[in-house]
């Protein structure tokens, strides 16, 4: 019954996502005259940073749903993986295949130190020890990586094959924009069977549901916990490999707006739900894009959208679109 109502929830979601482009199209094509080709151009690029999105929130609903605590070192780890990818390309001059390989196997190393150091030793402490100890760790990762590589911005070496420009029906689109969402909603697919058909799946389902009751039917808590954060680290490292290639500038503060964004999406979404995830990420993508291409007025304000959506949800459906209420343990 409940799967149910959650794909029930889900079609209605997906069916109100696609009026409202619907009526976007209508507004921009009768109001401000904008041609479709130009508006499909828009709604491409919004797809592509929705997907980007949505790869680094996935990781941060994942640290939710198994320990209950907001995982605010994420961004920071996303950074890193920027950083990996620059110096796997630049300066040992990897072909970018490898490259990327050597990115996602170590991205989650740094996830996994994170979860070792920082919020293990402090497992059964108040939320709030835990709270201070993940933004204590985004301030290490953001200093640490200011004094190892400088506070000037590094750029990601082009990829021809990815920054290549492909030209339908005049609309002009590169060919990492494509690769992206479909990146996305494959890694969705293999992640949702890998944890519904799975024994190690199906473990870590039972650790997000009571961590006790697991340990006692001989499931390893810390084991599932370090696979949760490697991969969250390794769709982090995915997500920064794919930003780089779009935008190519590289600072230790980069991760910043882009982990609050994605945490904003998780929120949006239904924080827990992983499906849940990937659509806050697209709205939030769409929606930025979109608000840009018809208010340009406006588009110093663009960050803006994003908390502004939270406090909307947060007052209308504060679990969130796919979110449902969670049952107090008596």
């Amino acid at each position: 019954m409940a799967g149910k109502i959650l794909r029930n929830n889900l079609a209605v979601a997906v069916l109100a996502i696609l009026l409202v482009i619907l009526l976007v199209y209508v507004y921009a094509s009768t109001a401000i005259k904008m041609p479709g080709s130009v508006f499909l151009q828009h709604l491409t690029n919004g797809l592509s940073l929705g997907s980007l999105f949505a790869l680094i929130a996935i990781g941060y609903t994942m640290v939710y749903t198994i320990l209950s605590m907001i995982n605010f070192a994420h961004g920071d780890i996303f950074m890193i993986s920027l950083y990996f990818a620059f110096f796997t390309l630049s300066v040992f001059n990897m072909p970018w295949v490898l490259a990327f390989v050597c990115v996602a196997a170590l991205t989650p190393i740094v996830g996994i130190l994170i979860e070792r150091f920082a919020y293990r030793p402090l497992r059964d402490a108040p939320k709030n020890s835990v709270l201070i100890s993940a933004i204590g760790a985004s301030f290490l990762l953001e200093n640490a990586a200011t004094y190892l590589f400088g506070g000037r911005p590094k750029v990601l070496p082009d990829i021809p094959l990815l920054s290549r420009v492909i030209s339908i029906h005049s609309v002009n689109f590169q060919v990492v924009s494509i690769v992206i969402p479909i990146l996305t909603f494959a890694i969705l697919i293999a992640l949702i069977n890998f944890i519904n058909h799975t024994k190690t799946g199906i473990a870590m389902r039972a650790v997000a549901k009571d961590h006790e009751i697991a340990r006692v039917m001989g499931v390893n808590i810390n084991r599932i916990i370090s696979l949760t954060f490697i991969i969250g680290s390794s769709l982090a490292a995915v997500g920064g490999f794919m930003w780089g290639t779009r935008y190519p500038g590289i600072t230790p503060m980069m991760g910043v707006m882009p982990g609050l964004k994605c945490f904003v999406a998780a929120v949006v979404g239904g924080i827990g739900d992983i499906k849940g995830a990937v659509m806050g990420g697209f709205i939030l993508g769409l929606g930025e894009i979109l608000i840009v291409a018809l208010f340009p007025n406006i588009s110093g304000y663009r960050d803006a959208f994003a908390f502004i959506l939270l406090i909307i949800i947060l007052l209308v459906k504060p679990t969130g679109i796919l979110g449902s209420k969670a049952r107090e343990k008596v």
